[in-house]
């Protein structure tokens, strides 16, 4: 928009400059041809009287010499009475010019080499015209033109460049409120929710920054209400909690009770992070810097010897495949334990008792993969699964789970996959990327879809058998 208006505004001047300074000129050219021939008749008007009078020769040299002239006058006198012609000065017009002014009467100009002649009839008293002729060089028809047309367009370079001038200072005025704007609007996006815009410059755009300022202050309040939604939904969990407790410590001692306890613990320790997150969260967008992250083999050992109790007691088959070495990712320990809860937590609820399970664990060069695989019925329909909020359709899923896990691997710039797995049940596969650039797409859609390849043949992570890629 800068640059826009002050090309506008030099294209502009330009054109008043054109068209006002090259008449100018014009007028002042001839002004000056006019200055100069003016001239010429004042002395050709000095000479006139004297030659009404008399003819002698010497008076009249008297008189061209009292009327200042210099060597550019002439006076041509023609023969009568028998008197000779009388020719004083040079003569620079041709005869035949001369008399065509005798036989006219009047006066005339004609073009003579360096300059121009004018040519002045004059009666005389025996009633012959003599001619009056005077010299008009070329540097003096011309004189101080070049001076005024070098002021003409000094002025109008100035005009150009103080129009110029003017310009992008508007220009600055208009765009700086507008780059003002947009900057507010990326940190607004960025997360950083105290961005506001100052409300200065043209009126459009400080209307346009007082709508910015509002929208931000309503997208802070709306957040802060879901946080607090979030922290009163989760307080409300302490009572059955408290009696979930309660009623964990009169179980008496054992395996199951021990568990139960524990389970309990979890989940009260989990409510209370989930109110004090929700009551003290502030947007999080940055991307995880160097050294953060976690031991993903760490996490994964930790979790599933959590669940390998549950899974002793339902007589589940499982195995951990590639946890015995540290493998570092960018994912927080917290959010990937929350992800592996929640997908183990879908295999002991959405499978039959005894129905066996696992967890690999694949370090590559850019990429870590989490497959979490059961040997259950498997899900009718990924893409329904992965839509927040739908679940698989059976009582007790809400589709939560699985978007937590989408969430973690697209933080990454991975993503998550479903289909068959060599158990014969379901295997979700999570794609956590390690140098922070995204993958690309295999197929545009909506968050939740499920992104699919061309069939194709992977090694399975049990053995050497192999099974198409979902």
């Amino acid at each position: 928009m800068r640059w826009a208006l002050v090309k506008v505004s030099l294209a502009v001047t330009a054109m008043v400059v054109v068209a006002f300074a090259v008449p100018l000129g014009l007028v002042i050219r001839e002004m000056a041809r006019d200055r100069a021939f003016s001239n010429a008749e004042r002395q050709a008007a000095a000479v006139a009287p004297a030659l009404s009078i008399t003819t002698d020769r010497d008076q009249l040299e008297r008189v061209v010499a009292s009327a200042g002239a210099d060597a550019g006058l002439a006076v041509h006198i023609p023969a009568s009475d028998g008197a000779a012609a009388v020719d004083l000065g040079r003569r620079r017009a041709a005869d035949g010019d001369i008399a065509t002014v005798r036989k006219l009467g009047r006066a005339s100009t004609s073009e003579v080499s360096g300059g121009s002649a004018l040519l002045q009839p004059v009666a005389l008293s025996s009633g012959e015209i003599a001619v009056v002729e005077v010299y008009v060089p070329e540097s003096e028809v011309s004189n101080g033109v070049a001076t005024a047309w070098a002021v003409l367009a000094g002025v109008g370079a100035a005009l150009v460049v103080g129009s110029v001038a003017v310009a992008d200072r508007l220009g600055v005025r208009m765009v700086r409120p507008a780059q003002r704007l947009v900057e507010g609007a990326h940190e607004l996006g960025e997360g950083k929710l105290g961005a506001r815009v100052p409300e200065e410059g043209p009126t459009e755009l400080r209307l346009a920054a007082v709508a910015f300022n509002s929208m931000a202050d309503q997208v802070v309040q709306l957040l802060a209400n879901e946080r607090e939604l979030a922290a009163d939904l989760s307080h409300r969990l302490r009572t059955p909690l408290t009696v979930l407790r309660l009623n964990a410590a009169s179980l008496g001692d054992g395996p199951a009770a021990e568990q139960t306890r524990a389970a309990v613990a979890q989940l009260e320790r989990e409510v209370d992070t989930i109110i004090r997150t929700a009551r003290d969260a502030k947007p999080q967008t940055a991307a995880a810097g160097p050294g953060a992250g976690c031991d993903a083999a760490e996490v994964v050992r930790e979790r599933m010897a959590f669940w390998s109790a549950l899974a002793e007691d339902e007589g589940r088959k499982w195995r951990v495949a590639g946890a015995d070495r540290p493998v570092r990712i960018p994912v927080a320990r917290t959010d990937l334990a929350a992800a592996l809860d929640a997908l183990l937590g879908n295999v002991f609820r959405h499978t039959p008792v005894g129905t066996a399970f696992a967890v690999d664990l694949h370090n590559g060069e850019d990429a870590v993969i989490v497959l979490v695989s059961d040997a259950g019925p498997g899900i009718a329909d990924p893409e329904a699964a992965m839509a927040r909020g739908r679940g698989s359709g059976s009582a007790g899923s809400t589709g939560l789970g699985l978007d937590i896990v989408r969430r973690l691997a697209e933080e990454t710039g991975g993503d998550v996959r479903i289909g068959s797995s060599v158990l014969g049940g379901t295997e979700v596969r999570i794609w956590i990327q390690l140098d922070g650039r995204e993958r690309p797409p295999l197929r545009r859609g909506h968050r939740g879809s499920v992104r699919r390849r061309r069939p194709g043949r992977q090694v399975s992570p049990f053995g050497n058998r192999t099974r198409p890629l979902p």
